[in-house]
């Protein structure tokens, strides 16, 4: 990242290829893919988790996936798969984690949509889950690391076989309401 920008001057750039990652000014030369449309952008990782660690990030300085316009949200999904696809070829890694924190209550260190792209071998973390603490305490800087590391309280997950299953009817129940938050609200989205 070449500079910060104060959040007020975020707007002063559209119109001309720079790319912002929140108040961060990317180098051009650290943007590997732009999609067709330009609103979406992969950028390497200042500190990246694993290596290949990526981000797919929106055009438009947005925080939250609500944010985003219909098109905006389709060109971001579309290069995710674009840029994964790309990276587990070229690199030749089996599979990866494909992460998003959407809001700072997520975990989200920088207000500005992006999707975390991790390649992942087999073994490569001790448990598979740890890659959760790791994307959860991330942040461009080791200053808002060490914050978010002080102030969020870590999740605990629990190991697979000391997790119980729920009941047909809890999920049964679960999927009634879900449905019912789908048809009263989808509409302001869409």
């Amino acid at each position: 990242m070449s500079a910060i920008v104060g959040e007020n001057n975020v707007d002063s750039i559209e119109g001309n290829n720079e790319q912002m990652f929140g108040r961060f000014l990317i180098d051009e030369k650290h943007v590997f893919y732009r999609s067709t449309t330009n609103l979406s952008a992969a950028i390497v990782n200042l500190r990246p988790i694993v290596p290949g660690h990526v981000l797919v990030i929106s055009r438009r300085v947005v925080s939250r996936l609500s944010d985003l316009t219909p098109e905006e949200y389709d060109d971001l999904w579309r290069t995710v798969r674009v840029v994964q696809s790309s990276l587990e070829e070229g690199m030749e890694y089996s599979a990866s984690n494909v992460a998003i924190q959407d809001g700072t209550s997520a975990g989200q260190s920088v207000p500005h949509v992006h999707v975390h792209i991790l390649p992942r071998f087999g073994g490569d973390f001790e448990r598979n889950d740890d890659i959760y603490d790791k994307i959860h305490e991330w942040a461009p800087t080791e200053e808002i690391t060490q914050k978010k590391i002080a102030e969020q309280p870590k999740i605990d997950v629990p190991d697979d076989k000391d997790r119980n299953d729920r009941s047909i009817e809890d999920m049964s129940n679960d999927a009634t309401r879900y449905n019912q938050f789908i048809n009263k609200f989808s509409l302001k989205s869409n």
